[in-house]
């Protein structure tokens, strides 16, 4: 079972917003769509391109600006080509004003 582990403070990350963090070693993007939080790798499975920086949230999805894959925040499961392969994601929750996700 994946350890939780606190990774921004909810106040770093205002709706609609999104960051890149590293926890245990791993580069995460941690996004806020209205208040919901989802933590997916940030490399795009498509080309490696840092979502956090290329990636543009909406409705539910990311989609990589690098060259178009979209995928789904809740799933990591791909929406648009040319990505064939879903993009990890991890479990999040929020205690007190912390943002934990499970690696």
């Amino acid at each position: 079972m994946a350890d939780f582990i606190g990774a921004i403070k909810v106040t770093e990350l205002p709706a609609g917003t999104k960051k890149a963090v590293t926890i245990a070693g791993k580069r995460i993007m941690i996004v806020n769509a209205d208040g919901h939080y989802f933590a997916l790798a940030d490399a795009c499975s498509h080309h490696g391109c840092p979502l956090s920086e290329e990636g543009t949230v909406e409705a539910g999805t990311i989609t990589c600006n690098c060259h178009g894959s979209q995928f789904d925040l809740s799933t990591g499961d791909v929406l648009a080509p040319p990505a064939t392969t879903p993009q990890p994601i991890y479990k999040v929750k929020v205690e007190g004003d912390t943002v934990l996700v499970a690696v």
